[in-house]
């Protein structure tokens, strides 16, 4: 396993559409291996494989353990993943990526959606993820379309610039970060 490099935006990788696998083998259960490691070496809950400058369909998400809750850690793995159900009701929240540091926006996602893809060797999977986890796996599902969470986010007031000495708070350097974009931001659909 290795850590990978993290690209950011402004890089050409993270625009566009990642391809999907149709050959299985040991550089597909590399990749993932790696990105695993990527992930929490970041730290981060997700990564996707356009992240790591491989344009292929692979997704990884890592929920640590909650004690408070009781729940245990949470380690998905996705071969070409698609969203196949959607709530009606959708929630707006905070993200930020690892591609995009330094910044936070309100986004609006599904508050559960079902989906479906394949594990590391080929075979069949599905999830349905609720709260949280549905979140996690729309953005990450949003970067193998070359779609980042600014471009989710509406209005340029909602992203917030974070640096150590303060919490996230609205910045001039919102306007900024939407300027970096390649394209405007788009609604959730």
């Amino acid at each position: 396993m290795a850590v990978r490099e993290i690209i950011t935006l402004g890089h050409p990788t993270l625009r566009h559409k990642a391809r999907k696998i149709t050959k299985f083998g040991p550089e597909v259960k590399q990749l993932i291996d790696d990105m695993v490691e990527t992930m929490r070496a970041a730290p981060g809950v997700g990564l996707a494989a356009p992240q790591v400058n491989v344009a292929e369909r692979v997704i990884v998400i890592g929920l640590p353990e909650d004690e408070e809750e009781g729940t245990p850690a949470e380690l998905y793995a996705f071969v070409n993943p698609e969203i196949v159900k959607t709530s009606r009701d959708v929630e707006e929240g905070q993200e930020g990526c690892l591609s995009v540091p330094g910044y936070l926006g309100e986004v609006s996602r599904h508050t559960w959606i079902v989906v479906r893809g394949q594990d590391a060797y080929g075979k069949p999977q599905r999830v349905r993820a609720r709260d949280h986890l549905a979140r996690i796996f729309q953005h990450e599902i949003d970067h193998l379309n070359g779609m980042l969470f600014i471009d989710r986010v509406t209005d340029p007031a909602k992203i917030h610039k974070i640096t150590p000495e303060e919490t996230a708070q609205p910045t001039a350097e919102a306007a900024e970060a939407l300027a970096l974009m390649d394209r405007a931001p788009v609604a959730l659909s």
